[in-house]
Formats: structure tokens, sequence, C-alpha cells
């Protein structure tokens, strides 16, 4: 597909001036009062100059001190069994297509290699990379800008991010670089990134800010910077930098359908790498913290039925059992609005917010609870393989063939034993199963369907079908378009917004 190119346009600040006034002379008061008005208006435009920053008439400057504080970085690694074979039918067909026939020796083992950047933290020899230059690497040698080679050791990697942290011997300091904060970045701000494209080394690109917090699914932690200076193959793991020369962000990934630059890089923000590069500086590795539920997100619909005034926070459709978020008392049903005093504007963000905390610290936390917010304080827990604050997984139960129904479109029951059989519950399982679903109705839209058990209506709990027709008819009744239904469905809660049918 097709995208139109980014248009950029710099900012500048125009001195404002008055007509001429009809008369030469003015009295004393009104002389002064157009002498306060001339210099508000000239204080304005100074203040408008400074906070837009229009564009630099150079680099260069900012490029020659920054320079050699950017480094190459080249790995190698050795190739064994099915990737040789791969190599083995490449190197066969080259050979057919030129004619010369034969194979090449047979190799059980090759080397190969790749080629990345990084940029200095500390002059004792600390350099920032992606962990994809380096991930299996058997050898990394470090290129500094005067063409001194050394080599590397990893200290230490965490793939979540893409983050790296090597460590080289130098018998002298090395230029260094500071880190910047990201979250002071605006969209339209210059930023210049500098790299090792394609090995050429030393390569200095500039462009703005095109968009924040973007979410490309390279993982759960997605928040990147986006940018329209050049980034290409061999960029990754090198610095973007602010007008100040502080880092902002790691280059780390393009979207380009050529392979080359189209002008969308992605930057992982200073933000999150600075607190995941000093563990492992300090340890060698990262803990993240745990809040221990399982989110969902809120819909127009699903707000709209919470009582919220817009879509906002992460809809709590589970919480672990001994977990922090248990003990601090959030329950199912909470929308978490605020953690650790920022707001949570989605779902996906509070994972993010949870493993940047320090694992152990106690922070606050406002939840929407029946029509209200809720101040609680949780003690961070530190995460666990597999265990991540995260959507429930969504499973299809058995299908029945859709008949005529009661309330909402659907037809309901009580979980008898014949039912739990015929849908597979377990003895632990409460509430009104849903036994038949209206084709066309609000709850097919949803994707309601038999087998799903309603544990609450409204974020009220019930145990039998007139339980669930008594509260939606009460909703009804106080003018409410849609309730919200906590539905069980093999293994995972969720929380479904259905429109009333008001005929």
């Amino acid at each position: 597909m097709q995208r139109p190119p980014i248009q950029r346009r710099g900012v500048t600040a125009r001195a404002v001036t008055r007509p001429a006034p009809a008369s030469r002379w003015l009295p004393l008061q009104g002389l002064l009062g157009a002498a306060a008005l001339f210099t508000a208006l000239l204080i304005l435009a100074w203040s408008s100059a400074v906070q837009a920053r229009s564009a630099p008439d150079t680099f260069a400057d900012l490029a020659e001190r920054l320079l050699p504080t950017v480094v190459n970085i080249q790995t190698s690694q050795t190739i064994e069994g099915g990737q040789a074979e791969q190599f083995e039918e490449f190197f066969k067909e080259f050979f057919e297509r030129r004619g010369e026939g034969g194979e090449p020796p047979p190799q059980q083992q090759r080397r190969g290699s790749s080629l990345g950047s990084g940029f200095i933290i500390e002059p004792s020899g600390f350099i920032v990379t992606n962990h994809h230059v380096i991930a299996d690497a058997d050898e990394v040698e470090v290129v500094l800008s005067d063409g001194t080679s050394l080599e590397a050791t990893i200290v230490g990697s965490d793939k979540d991010t893409d983050l790296a942290l090597l460590k080289v011997e130098t018998d002298r300091p090395l230029p260094s670089t500071t880190w910047g904060d990201s979250d002071k970045t605006r969209i339209g701000d210059w930023v210049v990134a500098i790299g090792n494209p394609f090995g050429l080394g030393g390569t200095v690109t500039a462009g703005i800010v095109s968009a924040r917090q973007r979410d490309i699914n390279a993982g759960r932690y997605d928040n990147f910077i986006q940018t329209d200076a050049a980034i290409n193959k061999g960029n990754s793991g090198g610095p973007m930098f602010n007008m100040d020369g502080q880092v902002i962000g790691i280059n780390t990934a393009i979207f380009s359908p050529s392979g080359g630059s189209v002008g969308i890089g992605f930057a992982t923000p200073s933000s999150m790498a600075r607190n995941i590069i000093a563990q492992l500086r300090d340890t060698g590795e990262v803990r993240r913290g745990w809040l221990g539920v399982r989110i969902q997100n809120v819909t127009d619909e699903l707000a709209e039925g919470l009582r919220l005034d817009r879509p906002r926070g992460a809809l709590v459709a589970a919480v672990t059992e001994g977990g922090p978020a248990e003990s601090a008392g959030i329950e199912q049903g909470d929308v978490i609005l605020e953690f650790n005093g920022r707001e949570v504007p989605e779902m996906r963000r509070l994972p993010a917010m949870v493993a940047e905390t320090s694992v152990g610290s106690t922070v606050d936390v406002t939840i929407w609870r029946k029509n209200a917010e809720k101040q609680l304080r949780v003690t961070i827990g530190e995460l666990e393989a597999e265990q991540v604050a995260t959507a429930p997984a969504t499973q299809t139960p058995p299908e029945t063939k859709p008949k005529e129904m009661e309330s909402l479109g659907l037809a309901l029951g009580e979980i008898t034993p014949e039912l739990r059989s015929r849908f597979s519950l377990d003895e632990a399982t409460k509430g009104v199963v849903i036994t038949e679903v209206k084709e066309g109705s609000s709850g097919a839209e949803k994707g309601l369907k038999a087998g799903d058990v309603i544990v609450e209506v409204d974020q009220e709990e019930v145990a039998t079908p007139a339980d669930v027709v008594e509260k939606v008819e009460r909703a009804k009744s106080e003018g409410y378009r849609v309730v919200t239904l906590l539905v069980f469905r093999q293994g995972d809660f969720q929380w479904v917004a259905v429109r009333i049918d008001q005929s």
C-alpha cells in the first residue's frame, strides 16, 4: 500500500507590527499602554520562538560533537545444521546459474556476520546497542570513530525490549553520551540519528519526531518513537539525539517493503531504555514488576456500561490469586485509571508501566469501581516467566444452533449437572449459562455464544436467569443503553458491553 510522503515544516516566529496611529501624538497614558502592549508582543514572540525552536541552519556542530560517541558493531557467529544447508543450496543454485556446474565443498559449519551500531554511555567503556545485533554472537567487535577496534564482552541483554549492554577495555577515557528525557519529546521536534547503515559507519541523518507511543507488534512493551530521519540496516542500536545532544531513543526497527529507508523508523524511548540498561549494568539481568491482573481494553460501549466519562484505563478481567493486586484489594471489574501517578490512557500502556516499576516498591493506584474513583496502594511483585498483565485469551466454545430467546437475545439457564456436562463446565464454575443466542441480536453482535457463563451484570453477581433479567431491566428503566457482562469462557474471564434492546 502506497503512503503519501511525510511533509516537514520549520516553525519561524514573526515580529508583530501594528498600524500607525492616526495622530502623531498620544496622551501619556495611551503612550504607556501602547508601549506595554508592544513589549508584551515582543515577549510573546520571543517565548514562541524559544518553545517552537525553529529548524537549525546546520547540524554540523552537533554532529561533530556527537560522532565520537557512536560506534560500529561487528559480530560473527557459527552457523550450523539447517542454516548451513540453506547456504549450501544457495551456492549450488548460484553455480548452476553461471553454468559452472559442480557444488561447493561440503561444510558442516560456516561463519556468519552482522553489522550494527551502538553508543558509549560511560567513559570506562560501557556501550548500548540492540539485543538483536549481538544475539547468538560468538565474537563482538566494537569500532570507534577513530578506527580503533576493540573486543567487547556482553554484560547483559533483554530480548523483550531489544536492548543490550556491552563492555570494552580501554586505557583511555572514551567520549560518552548523556541520556535525555523522551517523555518531554514532542511530535515535530527535530532529531538526529547516527549509525552504521550498510556498514558505511559514522553516518548522520536528521528528521523530526513523526509520532510517539507507537505499537508495531514487536512485543508486549511496544512504545516506540517514530521518526522520518533516514534509518537503514546497520543503524540498529544507534542513538537518536535531541537538539541538546542527549539520547532520547535507540534506533531499533524500520517499516520498509524494499528493505531501505522510506521515512518510517522506530526508536525505543530513553524513558524505558535507561532503567533497563541500569539494571543490566548492575546485575546483568532485568527484574520486572508484576501486578497480578489480566486486563482488557475499555471500548466505547464498555465505558458507557461502566459509567465512565470516556474510554480509558485498563479493565481488570481477572485477578491472580495471592498476587500483589489481590493483596491490595483490586477486584475483577475495576478499571485501573492511574498507576504510580501516571494516567493509563489505554490498556496496552499498563504492562510497560508495571514492568518499569522497581520490584518491592509500593505505588498508588487509582481505580474506577461502581461509578466512583478509589485510591489503593500496591506493593509490586516480581514478574516471573509467563506472568504478564495482558488481555485474556479468547477461545471458542461448542457451537449450538441459534434459536429465539429472551433478554439481550440470550436464552439463559441455571448451571445444572446436565448443562455442566453439555458445556464442559467444571464444578467451581458459578453464574448463569447462556444456552442459546438469537441470530442478529445484540448478544450475537458481541460474540456471545452458547456455553458462555454470565458471572456479573454491571459488576453485581448473578446466580439465576431472573437475576440477569432483573438487572438488565433495571438498567433499561434508568435510561442506560448498555449493560456490562462479566463472561467466563473456557478458563478465561472477559468483560462484554451489550446493547439493550429498547423494544
